[in-house]
């Protein structure tokens, strides 16, 4: 075997093409792995346009084997490891190559056409040969519709996600970046990331080779190097430093927890950007000046068992010895985000070095909580705080003012976007709180609004069971619309008004009761809420009725108690840019969309917090990529859409999407709020997960609640035929059972263990909802999860379902949570038996594969 270190153009360079084995996996990074590879190439992007001397950066290797030169004179390699780094970096540029198409003027139209043949296409062959790379053939279709720029690129499976990924990404650096960023993007692409290119000898077992690179051992971590290498240079101390030092370090911390110190160490050092996976290299770099001393490479060490400790106040307050130093470093914690602890390390150093009191060390990580939950309430995206945060220490290092100052400074500063009062007091009004953040920081936020009423006998919230309650229902019943029909606007129908109102803040609120809240009319719920503990219940329950002015009216008082718990930023603080940040959640949204899908504008409003006629006046005026995917409520175009060339009914069509007679897109590939919230990253939390265990009693409980809703809701043969399609499921295979959802709709999850070791799985293939009178398939969940992160497995099960009389699921949503009426239970139990038993067999097919491989 031979390897030279080369960068992708030398790599792609020539008439070749490269051949994906059958026996190899389908593509199956996820956002993780995207989002790991765009920092290392946006933090190059930076340096290059900066005119910093910028290395190259190391992605990993291909190993490569030599295939049979094709009719037409292709030299064919096949890949033997690392084709899902290849195929990332193959529609990268095909995504690149559209962006640039789109947005560049004249002077760089020609690198688009560059991109395409240097690239990606074997210009002068045709038929296969014309393509650089060849996947295997579950993913051939999506990614030669990518690489010939079809309208059905980026479609639901897993390569159409990387593409809209690296089209998101690609679209938001280069409102950042200017006009050359694009140039500077293919440059670092093309030139800046090295590859170990391995090449196998004629004759060598490939499929040899395949198996064991893939079965290599556990690989060491950052820390065990580090630890490894800082041992071996102390021959003489080592044992004792061991045992004084480095161990109870290791032991108080643990190993994930030992790794995040050596990368603070890093930040508070002033190194720029440390990536966690160079934590060893950067720490090797650092110390090389006293190798050879042992008393200098303790004193080290001994300043990071000092670190160690300060991270151990951040990690768990209860060890702050001040009582309301400990309580901001509790709120801070109960946040659960890590990206604000190189500045809370930074102040609880200058509290123990004595440059700070703690008063004012609370003031400081005051304005960093605030700073987090004003962006969380106004969702502004969480993708530039950990730059922020590591960016902060060098920067107060250099400030004259005093520390709260200097972080409030600091944070207030331009394109870090601290929300405003009156931007905070906006998005209470007219945000889907429901959808910020991660579920426990939306609680977070509840509770530190309630604890602001400063009840003589406050909850014990660590003891309650408290979830997150919509006053006003998300499946309302009849009158509950009745009522909202007296406050519609002109054009504007009831469902629309529930749309706009039901996430925000001002509906919603914490109880125990959430399953005897349910759907039911106002009236029954000020009764229940009338006997909470809660002030915030007891003043909902006060109201003399709810619908939209009620809400807004609370949604006003709670912005109010919200200024006063988080503080804003400096007068005069410049905002994200002079746009409002809605608009820039709207391209992405649009961005998002698998192709053969569309919205309406009432979706959009209701994502972003606006209306759906402003949405209409932004899309015209701007000319937004995707703005043929945004059509009336009912499906047809709207009349005041004026297109460049081709109508947005013939760009849809040719994605796939189906019209009927009237002109109305099919409602089966339609994407609701719900919808473009899931594909932004948005912790939904009907989609939480049902994979720990439940005490007996509890899942008892929320049995017979989800039969009573059942009969109550569903009629008798829809009823009786779910049920017995429910026990089949759980006679199939001991792994076979079923949970129950905790919210104010008990749902049912049918449910399949696979495994017993820590690796072990749990799958879901539907999730049942009686209120509703809806079926669900999860392929938002199947996505993460073996076998079906493959997505040619999940399409097998949209088209098992598909085959069913009334089941329509558009291919398109293979990454999110489409349903079908619960009555195709009535006529069809024993199809859907046999997509089940199929769903079974099939895990349980790819699990012995898995464990014999």
């Amino acid at each position: 075997m031979h390897a030279e270190e080369v960068t992708f153009s030398k790599l792609v360079a020539g008439e070749k093409q490269f051949q994906v084995p059958l026996y190899q996996r389908t593509y199956s990074w996820t956002d993780k792995e995207l989002k790991q590879l765009w920092d290392d190439v946006t933090e190059l992007v930076g340096q290059a346009m900066a005119e910093v001397r910028t290395p190259s950066h190391f992605l990993g290797s291909v190993v490569l084997a030599p295939g049979q030169m094709s009719a037409g004179g292709v030299s064919r390699w096949l890949v033997v490891d690392g084709q899902q780094r290849l195929t990332t970096l193959m529609v990268a540029f095909t995504a690149l190559r559209d962006h640039i198409r789109e947005t560049g003027g004249r002077d760089i139209a020609m690198l688009a056409e560059k991109i395409h043949e240097q690239y990606l296409v074997n210009k002068f062959l045709d038929g296969n040969d014309h393509y650089r790379l060849l996947p295997t053939q579950a993913d051939r279709g999506a990614f030669i519709a990518c690489v010939a720029g079809s309208p059905r690129a980026g479609g639901g499976d897993n390569i159409g996600h990387a593409y809209r990924f690296f089209r998101g990404v690609l679209a938001r650096g280069q409102e950042e970046g200017g006009d050359t960023w694009a140039r500077v993007v293919v440059t670092v692409l093309g030139g800046l990331l090295s590859i170990v290119e391995i090449t196998a000898e004629p004759g060598d077992n490939v499929y040899r080779i395949f198996k064991s690179i893939n079965n290599t051992g556990v690989q060491l971590q950052q820390s065990d190097l580090l630890r490894n290498h800082l041992f071996m240079l102390l021959p003489r101390q080592g044992e004792q430093v061991y045992q004084e030092l480095w161990l109870p370090m290791q032991q108080s911390l643990g190993p994930k927890n030992l790794e995040l110190l050596f990368w603070l160490d890093l930040v508070l050092r002033g190194v720029s950007k440390p990536k966690v996976s160079e934590i060893y290299e950067a720490q090797q770099q650092r110390l090389k000046p006293v190798e050879g001393d042992e008393d200098a490479l303790r004193a080290e060490i001994a300043d990071l068992v000092r670190l160690s400790e300060r991270l151990l106040r951040v990690l768990r307050p209860e060890r702050e010895q001040h009582p309301a130093l400990r309580e901001v470093l509790s709120r801070l914690a109960d946040w659960g985000n890590q990206t604000y602890y190189p500045v809370a390390l930074q102040v609880l150093d200058l509290v123990d070095a004595g440059r700070l009191d703690a008063e004012a060390a609370v003031e400081s990580l005051t304005y960093v909580e605030s700073f987090l939950v004003r962006r969380l309430i106004c969702q502004i995206s969480p993708s530039s705080l950990n730059r922020i945060f590591v960016e902060a220490p060098k920067e107060l290092e250099k400030s004259h003012l005093p520390v709260p100052e200097a972080i409030r400074h600091y944070l207030s500063g331009r394109r870090r976007y601290w929300p405003t009062d009156a931007e905070l007091s906006t998005a209470v009004r007219t945000k889907p709180f429901y959808w910020a953040g991660k579920s426990h920081q939306r609680h977070y936020v509840l509770r530190r609004l309630e604890e602001s009423y400063d009840s003589a006998e406050p909850v014990d919230f660590a003891k309650a069971a408290l979830t997150v309650e919509h006053v006003l229902p998300q499946h309302p019943a009849e009158e509950w619309f009745e009522l909202l029909a007296k406050e519609t606007e002109v054009g504007q129908t009831p469902q629309d008004l529930r749309d706009l109102l039901v996430h925000t803040l001002g509906n919603l609120t914490l109880t125990g009761e959430n399953s005897k809240l349910s759907n039911h009319p106002f009236q029954r719920k000020q009764q229940i809420l009338d006997g909470s503990a809660l002030r915030m219940n007891r003043e909902i329950a006060g109201a003399s009725g709810w619908g939209k002015a009620e809400i807004l009216v609370r949604a006003d008082a709670l912005s109010e108690r919200a200024v006063q718990l988080w503080p804003g930023p400096e007068d005069g603080a410049p905002g994200a840019d002079d746009e409002w940040p809605g608009w820039a959640e709207l391209r992405a949204a649009l961005l998002a969309m698998p192709a053969g899908t569309w919205t309406t504008y009432g979706a959009i409003a209701e994502l972003i917090g606006s209306h759906p006629v402003a949405v209409g006046t932004f899309l015209a005026a701007k000319g937004v990529h995707g703005d043929y995917r945004v059509l009336n409520a009912d499906g047809r175009v709207s009349a005041a859409y004026e297109p460049a060339d081709r109508s947005p009914r013939e760009l849809l069509e040719a994605e796939g999407v189906g019209f009927d007679e009237a002109g109305r897109a099919h409602r089966s590939s339609r994407l609701v709020a719900e919808e473009l919230a899931e594909l932004l990253g948005k912790e939904l939390r009907a989609h939480d997960d049902v994979t720990t265990p439940s005490p007996a009693a509890d899942t008892t409980d929320r049995a017979t609640r989800f039969g009573e809703l059942l009969s109550t809701n569903q009629a008798p043969a829809t009823h009786e035929s779910l049920r017995s399609v429910l026990r089949f499921w759980q006679q199939q295979d001991p792994a076979c059972h079923l949970d129950y959802g905790r919210g104010a709709e008990t749902s049912c999850f049918p449910l399949l263990d696979v495994g017993t070791s820590p690796r072990s799985r749990t799958l879901r293939p539907l999730g049942l909802y009686p209120v509703t009178g809806v079926a669900e398939v999860p392929f938002g969940h199947l996505k993460e999860r073996a076998p079906f992160d493959d997505a040619a497995l999940r399409r097998e099960l949209l088209l098992r379902f598909n085959r069913i009389d009334g089941v329509d699921l558009a291919e398109a949503k293979l990454e999110l949570y489409p349903t079908f009426p619960l009555d195709v239970f009535a006529s069809h139990p024993d199809e859907i038996c046999a997509v089940l038993e199929w769903f079974v067999h099939t895990t349980a097919l790819h699990a012995g594969e898995r464990d014999a491989g």
